[in-house]
């Protein structure tokens, strides 16, 4: 029979059984940290041993210099660590004839055993292994996969596995598997995944007393300047967690290919000049879904919190007494900069930033503290600029900035069609005309944008 896989995955309690451990360097050093965590005795048979070797002085014993089969008297596990391929081999044969496991490093072959790559949530353990063919690759999945699994994931188990104690004998094996069902897709989960353990038991207790533990969020996530890849960890779990999702145009589709496939999809988008939906409508959304029992994402490009009207739509909700989350996001005008090569501070040309919305009033004009904004020695980083561009680059000068002031415009910033047109405060809206900006688009007013063709990525640079 052909063996797609010749091995079979178990977790081994290894608390307080003997493990012999063959080599002292760095390798060597890794595994027997992994051993001592999960409480294992380590007798270690080395020439030379690492340093790092003293923090376990308690839990490992230096046997001597040289391996000889009599060290494996009462050892049921054995790793061979060494550079020394033929003693590693040694000592997986010694193993072998004695029915002991063994793990050869680098060599599955002589292995009985082979250690996975770990996510350690404790008492949540998930072990990724590749057959000793690639560890890298294991590894590799590993790190993306501890992307989507939240540290407080052992917390959330070990309530479980307390209440599991208290509720044994008193509910069905159906029951307590359709309550914990309902309790991980309840806020009082999410509570206890940040610490909070306030709602967990009561949510319990609840579901017992007959009634529903099913209750409605509101989850105001920030989704970034655009790159998928700066999505927080926080905001792609709930993503991929939410009933519903109400989105608006700063959001590209590559983002919103990442929100849970089943979710139902609102699009309350504004567009330049033009409120697809009104405010007071998305608010009024959020709270109305959330009361009828669903977890509604709300999904907004940036940061909620600055000049996402965040607050405006927590605020009903706040009164309502529904729950809700706030989940920062970048900001457009540290991931456009960055992307443009542009620091936002810079010792030799910027010791402030200041963030403005251009957004003209119903009469056309702008009301900016223009006295604090025309200054040198700082950097401006205005908001839904596009359209006022005219206004802001005559104020800015009228107001003390030199017409020759650097200042550039960011166009869907992060994301692979970004462009940068660079220029001065004379001419600015000149370039940003020419070259046909019509996208999400952000200035930036100060003499750090002189940086950009030294520091921007040449693949994101625009001709200026």
């Amino acid at each position: 029979m052909d063996m797609d896989w010749p091995y079979f995955p178990l977790f081994v309690r290894v608390a307080d059984l003997e493990v012999l451990l063959v080599g002292g360097g760095e390798v060597a050093l890794r595994k027997a940290r992994l051993l001592t965590k999960a409480g294992a005795r380590i007798a270690l048979v080395s020439e030379s041993v690492h340093p790092g070797f003293a923090e376990m002085a308690t839990a490992v014993r230096v046997m001597g210099p040289r391996f000889a089969p009599e060290q494996l008297e009462g050892v049921r596990l054995c790793i061979a660590a060494t550079s020394d391929e033929t003693l590693n081999r040694q000592v997986a044969a010694a193993c072998e004839a004695r029915g002991i496991w063994v793990n050869v490093v680098d060599d599955p072959l002589a292995s009985r055993v082979i250690t996975p790559a770990i996510i350690d949530r404790s008492p949540v353990l998930i072990a990724i292994g590749s057959a000793g063919q690639a560890p890298v690759l294991a590894r590799r999945l590993r790190e993306r996969l501890e992307a989507t699994i939240p540290f407080g994931t052992g917390r959330l188990a070990r309530f479980i596995g307390e209440a599991r104690k208290r509720l044994k004998g008193r509910i069905n094996p159906d029951q307590s598997r359709r309550l914990w069902e309902y309790f991980l897709d309840s806020p009082a989960a999410e509570a206890l995944l940040h610490g909070d353990e306030t709602l967990a038991q009561p949510t319990v207790d609840q579901w017992l007393a007959g009634g529903q533990i099913r209750q409605g969020e509101v989850w105001l996530v920030g989704a970034g300047p655009g790159d998928p890849d700066l999505l927080t960890f926080k905001a792609l779990r709930l993503m991929q967690s939410c009933d519903v999702v109400l989105f608006d145009r700063l959001v590209p589709g590559a983002i919103m290919d990442l929100v849970r496939r089943d979710a139902e999809r609102v699009f309350v988008g504004k567009r330049r000049d033009q409120h697809t939906v009104p405010q007071a409508e998305i608010n009024a959304e959020l709270l109305r879904r959330a009361q009828a029992g669903q977890r509604v994402l709300r999904l907004k490009g940036g940061d909620p919190f600055i000049f996402g009207r965040g607050g405006e739509e927590i605020e009903p909700l706040a009164r309502a007494g529904v729950p809700f989350q706030v989940v920062p996001g970048i900001t457009a005008a540290s991931g456009c900069a960055a992307y443009a090569g542009i620091p936002l501070t810079h010792r030799d040309h910027a010791q402030t930033c200041l963030f403005v919305t251009g957004h003209a009033r119903a009469d056309g004009q702008l009301s900016l503290p223009w006295d604090t904004l025309a200054r040198r020695g700082q950097t401006v980083v205005v908001y839904m600029g596009l359209s006022t561009l005219d206004v802001l680059c005559a104020a800015f000068v009228a107001h003390g900035l030199p017409g020759d002031w650097p200042c550039a415009m960011v166009e869907n910033g992060t994301q692979p069609n970004q462009r940068v047109v660079v220029g001065v405060l004379a001419d600015l809206p000149r370039r940003v005309s020419e070259a046909g900006l019509s996208g999400p688009s952000l200035l930036i007013v100060g003499s750090v944008v002189g940086l950009h063709q030294t520091l921007g990525m040449p693949a994101r640079r625009a001709a200026s």
